[in-house]
């Protein structure tokens, strides 16, 4: 199981948001490249990076601050954000980034995530944001009216490679996981999946590590992480311990 410090991008600087609303911000780096090589340094496997402006413009707008930190890293990078064209997709891979998430084109356009995943297979994964269980669109602005676990078998049909599931309602609000969600989600997929939304301590990290046997492959944490309610060092120990 891993755990993914998030790195989400606004207007050049490392930022979290409260329920993904753009006018809740709380700036925690200025530098989103050496907030991304201080998590490398504490032990990070994989870094977990969102263009938030992208998110919401519906474009890529940070790529060049996004290859310099695919350039200063020697861990794996996953890029959610703006992603909504197959020119988009093909710059990012190029510029370093390990994997993509897809979120509101999954949804909307299920053509072109069907044409994403046949060009780029195993590098393109699903970002299903969820309110109540309800997909949103567009950076959590609109709601899709369709249900989480209705929408995964399509996407995996079209070949998903991974699943990161986000309870929005918990997302940066630190009042832990929604574990029965999260159980149900990774019951329903057949791909590994990544739990994000309100991993707020190592307690969390405890009650998540469970899911592991039905795919979880780690959790997205990143409030907690810099507000330090979650320890990574710490928890990467505990789970270098359930091994043994």
């Amino acid at each position: 199981m891993l755990v993914l410090p998030a790195v989400d991008i606004k207007d050049g600087a490392c930022v979290r948001l409260r329920q993904g609303k753009a006018e809740e911000t709380t700036v925690f780096a200025a530098d989103p490249v050496a907030a991304a090589r201080a998590w490398e340094a504490q032990g990070a496997q994989y870094l977990h990076v969102i263009d938030l402006d992208g998110a919401f413009d519906g474009a890529p707008v940070n790529k060049d601050l996004i290859r310099d930190i695919c350039s200063h890293l020697n861990i794996p990078v996953e890029l959610g954000g703006g992603i909504r064209s197959m020119e988009t997709a093909r710059a990012y891979l190029e510029a370093g980034v390990t994997r993509l998430l897809i979120g509101t084109i999954a949804i909307e356009n299920p053509e072109l995530m069907a044409r994403l995943c046949e060009a780029f297979p195993g590098k393109i994964g699903v970002s299903l944001d969820a309110e109540k269980g309800i997909l949103k669109t567009k950076g959590w602005t609109e709601d899709s009216g369709i249900r989480a676990v209705d929408a995964i078998k399509k996407l995996i049909d079209m070949g998903t490679a991974f699943i990161v599931y986000t309870d929005i309602e918990r997302d940066g609000m630190q009042q832990g996981v929604n574990l029965a969600e999260m159980e149900t989600i990774c019951k329903v997929s057949s791909v590994p999946v990544l739990a994000a939304g309100g991993v707020t301590t190592l307690e969390d990290i405890k009650k998540l590590y469970p899911l592991t046997r039905y795919g979880l492959e780690g959790a997205i944490s990143g409030r907690a992480l810099y507000e330090k309610t979650l320890d990574l060092q710490e928890a990467n120990t505990w789970i270098a311990a359930q091994k043994v």
